[in-house]
This record gives C-alpha cells, structure tokens and sequence, in this order.
C-alpha cells in the first residue's frame, strides 16, 4: 500500500486530475484547514490556548521559474509579519526545491539566507524541509552556510535513511536544531530501511545518540513524529538523563493525534502542529496518506459520506 501511495505521489496524470475530484477535496480538508494563509494562521490562533505552537509551511516544490522562488519568499517574508502581528510564533518551514534548489543552488541558498534573516526579525525561526534523497546533500551543505550567519535556523532529517546518523554526528559542530521525521518519500532499499520497525528502532536510536548533546545544549531536538508510544520510549530517556521536557519537542500535523499532542503539552513538551496550506497539495497529501495506509479509509469515506 505505501509503495502503491508513493507511486501515485509522483505520477503527472494523478497530480493533474485527481485535485479536482470533490471527495478528495474533502478529505484533505483533515490535513489542512484550507488553501490560503489566513485559513492556517485562524487555525494557530484557535490552537494557542492550550499551548499548542504553529509551524507554517505553503506547499510547493520543484519549482521551475525563479521569478516564482522569488514570490515564495516575498509570501513567506509576509507569513513571519503577520504571524508575530497575530502573537502567534513566526516560524515557517521550507523546501529547498520550493525556493530554486532545481534551477539554481546559488540562488536557493540567497534566498533561504533571506528568509533566515526575515525569520530573526520576526523573532521566530526557519526549518528547512529535507527532500527526496537525490537532494540530501545539497541540503545539508545549504543549511551548513545558512547555519553559519543564523542562530534561528533548523534542519528536517530523516530517520529512514542510513546516512542520517553520520549526518546528524557531522552537523554538531553547528550547534544544530534538528526535526526528526521517519521520512515520506519512496526510496531505495540501498539507501533507506525499508521496513518500518527498522526505521521505528532508527528513530529511536538516533535520539539515544541526541538527547545527550540536547542535555549539554549543543543542539536542539524536534520529534517530528506522530508515533506517540515511541514518544515516550524517548521522553523515558531524556527523563532518566534529567532532560527538561520542555526540551523534547513534539510537532506533529494538524488534523493528526491532535488530543495526544495537547497532552503532551499539559506534560511540559514544547509543542506545535505543523499547518500547511496552498493549492499545491496532492503530493504531499498522498505522501501523508503514505505514512499512515489506514488513513486511506478516512478517504473511502468520503467517497460514500
């Protein structure tokens, strides 16, 4: 089922006609309130209350125009001000691809330069989102240059692919922010676990190898997973090395595990729901679906609802 969904996550006749199907429309719906920024930012308002944070991604990638990179940083720069202008924390989440990684790395890395910027204005932060694998390390080497001038600055790393511990052991010299993800996108068997309790124990071990340098605050440590037992195999760890919870962060997305994220933030973890919006959803939306097949059934749902 999940190599059937990644298949269809990139297949340009699914991409072009099955966003204008009205069930799906529906059932995207749980996922993110709606397409436009103010529908996120109404969301981040109503959520605050019960100390749930915002991360504000529009959605996009691979784009191909860099006067188009250029808009999604002018939208971007707008999202910080009006976020901060709401009390609601400013910070965003990125693609590389989203901003001209395709056309132009140099371009990619000015403009994410200027969104780190905009994001320390704000009092906020950005996260660069990591991609497929073919993007690993252009990834990894525009964040290294962004992390050089920008202390507000984070990194998405994913816990299915072999390289990523070596990859998070070289960034510490960074002093790092790190959101941990098991990772959405099909990949080779030679480059990724491919079965999920392997990618689960990766996970877990990662943070094993994290939580003492979270403890000696050399870096900073995002659990960017839904997997809420796994949650507390960690939260049991960094308690056991006298970690604040506050210090093990939770982000998860809106419209998944909602009430466990709200009481993981009664427990003391700093925590946030990641709000996407934009009209360029199917990709991500089917890579979602793909995390978690069962959610496919909320879908059929809506076909008959």
């Amino acid at each position: 089922m999940r190599g059937l969904l990644l298949w269809c996550a990139t297949n340009p006749w699914l991409a072009a006609h099955v966003p204008q199907w009205g069930f799906v429309r529906r059932a995207v719906r749980r996922f993110m309130p709606g397409e436009e920024f103010q529908d996120a930012l109404k969301v981040a308002v109503e959520w605050k209350p019960r100390k749930i944070g915002a991360l504000f991604t529009q959605l996009g990638e691979n784009i191909t125009d860099l006067a188009e990179a250029a808009a999604v940083v002018q939208h971007f720069e707008v999202v910080l001000t009006r976020a901060a202008e709401a009390h609601v924390d400013p910070v965003i989440s990125v693609k590389p691809t989203h901003v001209g990684l395709d056309i132009d790395g140099a371009a990619a890395l000015a403009n994410l330069q200027r969104l780190a910027g905009a994001a320390e204005k704000a009092g906020g932060w950005l996260w660069i989102d990591m991609e497929g694998s073919a993007y690993t390390d252009a990834t990894l080497d525009l964040y290294t240059e962004v992390r050089k001038k920008h202390q507000h600055v984070g990194l998405a790393m994913q816990a299915y692919l072999y390289r990523t511990a070596s990859d998070v052991a070289r960034l510490l010299e960074l002093k790092p922010a790190i959101r941990l993800v098991k990772g959405a996108y099909a990949e080779p068997a030679d480059r990724a676990f491919p079965a999920k309790r392997d990618v689960d124990a990766n996970y877990l071990a990662l943070c094993a190898f994290m939580l003492p340098e979270l403890k000696r605050d050399r870096l900073r440590l995002v659990l960017g997973t839904h997997d809420v037992p796994l949650i507390r195999r960690i939260t049991s760890f960094g308690d056991a090395l006298g970690i604040e919870r506050e210090k093990i962060e939770v982000n998860m997305l809106y419209g998944i595990q909602a009430e466990a994220l709200v009481k993981l933030a009664k427990e003391g973890h700093t925590a946030r729901q990641l709000i996407a919006y934009g009209p360029a959803w199917y990709g991500w939306y089917i890579r979602r679906l793909a995390e978690r097949p069962a959610n496919v059934l909320f879908v059929a749902r809506q076909m008959v609802g």
